[in-house]
């Protein structure tokens, strides 16, 4: 175990609440929350995120947008840059599933957001994951290792380093929403193998938190946060409940207080 990686829980709230809710949400789950060791990071809609913020204000609970475009700025109508966010957001996610589905993003598309986010000072999480048919023939492991290549091969054609604060969060698309569940052995195997490309490409992958976000619940977090490989979740559905978020960010904290004692331990 590397107990130097942060403890993470994000929450991702998608297209879900609005401006005269999401404060009122974001400010419980503050409250209910607050445990020593943990990152806690909410990403609201774009139109939520000054709500949020503002009720955030004066606790350690950080603000994400859920997606930035890929260019600075320009004629593309209805999009948000990341210097749109800069006072609004300190954390974007890039490269979600449902992103790469719905929208067509690749990863050269996903590496130039990445840009953008260094760009703007937002701390990227960088969603890569395989399919279910990806799975069943055995390519899991390809698929990820794949994505991640061209992500870090075209940020570096860019002219720039994968960010130092760099978040990775491994969504196993076949057990989001499906009713099929990944276990905590396959999220650590596959952040085994995130690693082992970083390493690869000379980046510090030991220092690179790396997150498991495929329909977390406060009854299936702790199978996920016992491998050393996990360093916390980040949340879909489960984020708009307060007592679910209670109840990872509790079982996050276990995770953070024990890399603590081994922290302290070795010293």
């Amino acid at each position: 175990m590397n107990v130097a990686r942060p403890v993470i829980i994000a929450g991702n709230w998608k297209m879900n609440t609005t401006p005269a809710t999401a404060g009122g949400l974001a400010a419980d789950i503050a409250a209910a929350t607050k445990v020593e060791g943990v990152t806690r990071v909410i990403c609201s809609p774009y139109v939520c995120l000054r709500a949020v913020r503002e009720a955030l204000q004066g606790t350690d609970v950080e603000v994400g947008a859920q997606n930035v475009h890929a260019e600075q700025a320009g004629a593309y109508t209805g999009e948000i840059s990341a210097q749109m966010l800069v006072g609004l957001a300190d954390w974007s996610i890039v490269g979600h599933s449902e992103r790469r589905r719905d929208q067509g993003e690749d990863d050269v598309l996903v590496a130039h957001k990445i840009v953008r986010c260094l760009e703007a000072g937002l701390r990227p999480i960088l969603c890569v994951g395989e399919q279910l048919e990806e799975r069943e023939q055995g390519r899991a492991e390809s698929t990820v290792r794949s994505q991640l290549e061209a992500t870090i091969a075209e940020v570096r054609r860019l002219g720039r380093d994968l960010p130092a604060d760099l978040v990775i969060a491994y969504e196993p698309v076949w057990a989001i929403g499906t009713g099929r569940t990944a276990r905590g052995s396959d999220a650590a195997t596959m952040a085994q193998a995130i690693r082992k490309v970083l390493t690869e490409s000379d980046i510090d992958a030991e220092s690179i938190p790396v997150l498991y976000g495929g329909s977390v619940t406060s009854a299936a977090i702790d199978e996920f946060l016992n491998e050393p490989d996990i360093d916390g979740a980040l949340v879909g559905g489960a984020s708009l409940k307060i007592d679910e978020m209670a109840g990872i960010v509790a079982r996050a904290g276990m995770t953070a207080q024990a890399r603590s004692s081994a922290t302290a331990g070795a010293a």
